[in-house]
């Protein structure tokens, strides 16, 4: 039977059922609601038998400025003219709301019954679209995170990179993404990225390409009692180019692919090499290598930015090199669990793990804990070298308390801004292998530190910043601050 047919048979079965429930309207979440209508749909949902389907009759989209339409209607685990069991449609209007957010294009995201006639549903789609041009001034610590910066290099603004930074999200509509970044002060950096995730009609596959060069005055050129040395002088010390093409594979909603291949170029002072001369492979100044890598990623959270359900994680294997210059193959993952306790508190489990192979790295390959994201949690101050490493967080957190900021009445343009706040404790373990640990305080053994504290998030922007009071098994203690630090 062709779908028409079937459209026809469809409508002609409701036509009783039109007498007792006339087009039904619901609002969206947030609106002004009567509850007689409420009512008449309780009824009418009851009155029908849960194994039974719906027909999704229509779905229409409002508030996409700039989006297109079929972007959004790819996130959506329904699609016109598809039948649902009626005891599914709650659960899928819920999942297509956090799918839709999760994009990153929007502030809100409502999916929701607009009307009912007989089994037909009729869906809208309500979305705000975020501002997606970002040009900003740029002021970042080169130093690990702010507590360094702040305690071990007193505050000092010789340690900032500072420039104008240019954000151009949803450049064509297609959730793709441009970035160039101008930056002096501590490093001299270039950086240019594009990405399209959607470039085909298949809306399955797409690419980036990517571009970077710096220099800078500062080297950490080895560990010493499992902290950075550095080597700093006037003139630059070390100067470095990136560039990379990678090809995006989306399949389905979930899984992402990523295939990558790069080239880079590094070179060093002479100064460099004496202080360290297993800097760089074979002890010369320079290196230059091609980089392959695949990441497979994996996404079913109802908020990627600060999940509290669902899991989460990525792996991916890359190979540096060919021949003695450079010879790195390494493998990685990252998982993180968000299990609801309550309505308000969530139990965060988080697992991360690393291994590079041949065991008999130069310094350049050796970074394994305290570098970027990975690191424990009252370890800030810290750095771990290695060739195999794992590590886990728990955290149970609660939210305790919301807010709203609101620009002032008679506003032109009403911008609103949520804000929700947790308190949290949490434990670290982790372990990190190295061949030769010398003087190293935290490789080779087992490692585990523990941290109360409190998160603020601004879901609109998926920003998060988290203060920590934390305590290692150094004895030491302190209060950290991050902005979103997780795996």
């Amino acid at each position: 039977m062709t779908y028409c047919k079937r459209q026809i048979l469809v409508w002609l079965s409701c036509s009783l059922q039109v007498f007792a429930f006339a087009q039904v309207e619901q609002p969206p979440p947030g609106k002004d609601s009567s509850n007689s209508l409420v009512n008449v749909i309780t009824a009418y949902v009851k009155a029908q038998n849960d194994t039974s389907l719906v027909l999704i009759a229509d779905i229409t989209i409002h508030g996409n400025k700039r989006t297109k339409p079929f972007i959004i209607e790819r996130e959506i685990p329904f699609k016109q003219g598809d039948y649902i069991r009626r005891s599914d449609l709650e659960k899928k209007l819920t999942l297509a709301s956090q799918q839709i957010k999760n994009t990153a294009l929007f502030t809100d995201a409502f999916v929701y019954i607009h009307s009912i006639l007989g089994p037909l549903v009729f869906i809208n789609i309500d979305v705000k679209e975020r501002w997606y041009f970002f040009p900003l001034p740029y002021f970042k610590l080169i130093d690990r995170n702010f507590n360094q910066w702040w305690v071990e290099q007193k505050a000092s603004l010789s340690r900032v990179n500072y420039g104008i930074k240019f954000q151009q999200g949803n450049v064509s509509g297609r959730n793709d993404k441009l970035a160039i970044n101008l930056i002096t002060g501590y490093s001299r950096q270039v950086q240019l990225k594009y990405e399209q995730p959607y470039a085909f009609n298949s809306l399955k596959s797409g690419y980036s390409l990517a571009f970077s060069y710096a220099n800078q005055r500062e080297l950490n050129y080895q560990t010493d009692l499992s902290k950075q040395a550095f080597y700093k002088q006037d003139k630059f010390v070390m100067e470095n180019l990136h560039a990379e093409l990678a090809y995006l594979y989306r399949p389905a909603i979930k899984t992402n692919h990523t295939f990558r291949v790069g080239y880079v170029r590094t070179e060093v002072s002479d100064t460099i090499i004496k202080l360290n001369p297993n800097y760089y492979p074979g002890g010369g100044t320079k290196i230059s290598f091609p980089e392959f890598s695949y990441t497979i990623q994996y996404f079913n959270t109802d908020y990627r930015a600060y999940p509290s359900k669902g899991f989460m994680g990525d792996a991916s294997i890359t190979r540096k090199g060919w021949n003695k210059e450079m010879n790195l193959t390494q493998l990685e993952y990252h998982a993180n669990y968000a299990i609801p306790v309550t309505a308000k508190t969530n139990l965060y489990l988080q697992s991360s793990g690393t291994l590079k192979f041949p065991f008999n790295q130069p310094f350049y390959n050796q970074q394994l804990f305290g570098y970027g994201d990975a690191f424990l949690r009252g370890l800030e101050y810290y750095v771990i070298d290695g060739y195999a490493g794992l590590m886990g967080r728990s955290t149970i957190r609660r939210e305790f308390f919301s807010m709203v900021l609101k620009t002032p009445p008679n506003t032109k343009k009403e911008v609103m801004i949520p804000m929700k706040f947790f308190v949290k404790a949490g434990a670290d373990m982790g372990y990190a292998y190295t061949k030769t640990a010398g003087n190293s305080l935290l490789s080779n053994r087992l490692l585990y530190t523990e941290m109360i504290g409190l998160d603020m998030v601004i879901p609109s922007y998926d920003i998060v910043f988290k203060f920590e009071y934390s305590f290692n098994q150094l004895g030491e203690s302190g209060l950290f601050f991050h902005v979103r630090t997780d795996f």
